[in-house]
């Protein structure tokens, strides 16, 4: 079985807390503090063996220096079925709420992203097998371990996933500039909803708007023309919540 490498405080943290498998933990036998040592009790309640390598062992390891004395060995990311996604949020009896990712390359911003939507409580994130990163340890440390904390299901056909949560019942909202979009505060976001944010450079694909029951756009003020897929993902899933605590209150 090959292994992922999770490594920084934050990552390995949550590895330690998330819900797959952690194989080992290893930390510089050098190190030590109050954080290193959160990690071994951590490692202890769970049964994980801890190591101590030296500190170029823990390079090697991470394929990095920037560590922080921590590298946590764990079995493969668990993708969730789609099907058992909606399964899980129809058991749940809450309003779903859901994000697709239309194409993201980027591992940081993919991180960044997961974190905003573990943030404002997304029950899944579903991205596409091709021309989108999957999840891996540059992922995960940019998301702070987010991504342990999420279902995501990664789909060979954005275009079907689309049509069966609409058959679910689910309102699918693409994040888009130009026409025919709505301004994003104007718009009531509630019920059953998925939130389609499209690539950094460009945007939603055709079919993927199309698909779309409605398409949002941030109002841009200043000088420039648009937000990268972290920022603009940010300022859209926690209107989401907003609105959704103000109904609430």
């Amino acid at each position: 079985m090959k292994l992922d490498y999770l490594y920084g405080i934050h990552p390995v943290r949550e590895g330690l807390r998330g819900r797959r498998q952690p194989i080992e933990l290893f930390v510089d036998e050098k190190g030590g503090g109050p954080r290193i040592d959160e990690l071994l009790a951590l490692a202890r309640e769970r049964g994980v063996p801890v190591r101590q390598r030296r500190r170029q062992d823990l390079d090697r390891m991470a394929g990095l220096p920037h560590h922080q004395g921590a590298v946590l060995s764990m079995e493969p990311f668990p993708y969730t079925e789609i099907e058992d996604l909606v399964s899980a949020w129809q058991a749940s009896g809450e309003p779903g709420f859901f994000l697709l990712l239309d194409g993201i390359t980027d591992p940081h911003n993919l991180g960044a992203v997961l974190r905003n939507a573990d943030a404002a409580g997304c029950q899944g994130v579903i991205i596409t097998r091709d021309r989108s990163c999957g999840i891996t340890n540059v992922v995960d440390r940019a998301s702070a371990g987010a991504v342990e904390h999420l279902a995501v299901c990664q789909v060979t056909n954005l275009a079907r996933t689309m049509e069966l949560l609409k058959k679910s019942g689910f309102w699918i909202y693409g994040l888009a500039a130009g026409e025919g979009a709505r301004p994003l505060f104007a718009a009531g976001l509630s019920g059953n909803l998925a939130l389609v944010v499209g690539s950094e450079g460009e945007g939603l694909r055709q079919r993927t708007r199309e698909l779309c029951d409605v398409l949002l756009e941030i109002p841009m003020i200043g000088g420039v023309a648009s937000l990268n897929a972290a920022s603009a993902s940010a300022v859209a899933l926690f209107e989401v919540v907003r609105q959704r605590l103000s109904v609430q209150t």
